[in-house]
């Protein structure tokens, strides 16, 4: 059966059910903050280009540290960030995905995606991630490691932009980091340009990486090599422009890893083939695709995903979200100014699905969801103020443009943090750039709920 006639027969049936959705309510426990300006050193065998990052980001390279000022971009109205390219070092920025699985000494690893967001702006960026340790007493978020991908063994499938270097450290031209796994011993990440399939070791090298398949056929993006100008949405690449695997679960029980895409597919038409996105499934001890899919149906007004976990065997958290950022009683009310949010945040969710319950047309089954717009905070845990014409005093928001990062901590509790874009994203303040946020949440009932 088509795509295009599957969407009609499901949507119907699902959509009706998003409006009923529960809404279980959500305390704030803890509140840990990275600042945005946090650079890491590059490593010493790097390339001397990856000792400054950030120098491609204009229209032509910038040379001299420091002197272009980041800001919020035309659709968030273009305000300054307060922080300017480019940077002496690595940006430690853009967490986006946290793996199920702890390090021995109960760190979180998670990912830096790639740099500056896109292949062209990114050459000078290396793709990093670490291990995270928050301390919720202190409010501080302590980065214990840190590891640099590297291609030495020339496993990766394309020229890379450090091709000619003796150490191949990969950067945010070759790709897109946005999901994370840590099971026996190695890192599996999923990237949004290919979109691939990364298996990495502990040090940081690439041990293999994996095309996407579905039905047979490699599903592709714009951003995939051999991909050219003059190749037709739909029919060349299917899957949209930062919209590959902005989220990847591990199964327990199974073991098997679970990808899910940021953005729907195209279709023929090159056009989005319904507001559902595909989930699909990777055994990582064979190293195949193992045909097994679900959807996963968004709600009204919600544009994309930003990471998913399992809680048990079966349920999993997903995060929905809308592109707006800052606080909706800052919208502007006409042109965009200083002073407002042309795009404010409305949707900020983390849903928890059954994917053991699919119906008919495979459609996942939505339990409820959290909302991070509205969390309570009667006991004053949080460290940072939001800019707003509304009282919110008992209350904390999380009106981020990207929302990245969920992983259950324990029965009651869940841990959700932000991708801050530095330096092109604000969110708590119209002019200043987000910081890196961690916030522990007190869920019972979501977590229980069935």
């Amino acid at each position: 059966m088509r795509l295009s006639l599957i969407l009609a027969t499901s949507a119907l049936c699902a959509m009706p059910a998003l409006a009923d959705e529960p809404v279980f309510p959500a305390k704030l426990a803890g509140h840990a903050v990275l600042p945005a300006l946090t650079l890491a050193p590059a490593p010493e065998d790097a390339p001397a280009d990856a000792k400054i990052s950030g120098k491609f980001t204009g229209t032509e390279p910038i040379r001299t540290l420091e002197t272009v000022m980041g800001d919020t971009g035309a659709a968030h109205g273009k305000r300054a960030t307060g922080i300017s390219l480019p940077f002496n070092g690595q940006p430690v920025q853009g967490f986006s995905g946290y793996a199920m699985n702890r390090a021995e000494d109960g760190g979180v690893w998670m990912l830096t995606d790639n740099g500056f967001g896109t292949k062209a702006n990114s050459p000078d960026a290396l793709l990093m991630l670490h291990k995270m340790v928050p301390n919720w007493d202190t409010g501080a978020m302590a980065l214990a490691q840190t590891i640099f991908l590297r291609d030495p063994d020339f496993k990766v499938p394309f020229r890379i932009a450090y091709e000619g270097s003796e150490s191949r450290y990969l950067t945010g031209a070759d790709f897109d980091l946005e999901s994370i796994q840590h099971l026996n011993g190695e890192f599996w990440i999923g990237e949004e340009f290919g979109p691939y399939l990364m298996r990495v070791a502990m040090d940081g090298t690439v041990l293999a990486v994996y095309p996407t398949m579905k039905d047979g056929t490699q599903l592709k993006g714009p951003d995939t090599p051999g991909i050219s100008a003059t190749s037709v949405p739909g029919k060349d690449w299917t899957v949209q422009r930062s919209g590959g695997y902005e989220g990847m679960a591990l199964q327990p029980g199974t073991g098997l890893l679970w990808v899910l895409f940021e953005k729907p597919l195209l279709g023929e038409d090159g056009k989005p083939a319904g507001n559902f996105l595909w989930s699909l499934a990777f055994d990582p001890a064979r190293g195949e695709w193992t045909g097994q899919s679900f959807k996963f149906a968004l709600a009204g007004g919600a544009t994309a995903i930003g990471d998913f976990n399992f809680v048990d065997d079966s349920r999993a958290m997903i995060i929905e979200r809308d592109n707006g950022e800052g606080d909706p009683s800052l919208k502007c009310a006409g042109d965009a100014a200083p002073d407002c949010f042309p795009a404010p945040a409305l949707v900020k969710r983390i849903v928890m699905v059954d994917t053991s319950s699919l119906d008919a047309e495979g459609f996942v089954r939505r339990i409820g969801h959290i909302d991070l717009m509205d969390i309570q905070d009667p006991d004053g845990k949080a460290r940072l103020e939001t800019a707003a014409k509304r009282d919110l005093a008992g209350k904390l928001t999380f009106p981020f443009f990207t929302i990245e990062d969920v992983m259950r901590v324990d029965e009651t509790h869940i841990m959700v943090g932000n991708d801050n874009n530095l330096p092109y994203s604000s969110g708590r303040q119209l002019d200043k750039a987000a910081d890196n946020e961690a916030i522990l949440l007190e869920v019972p009932e979501f977590l229980s709920a069935k």
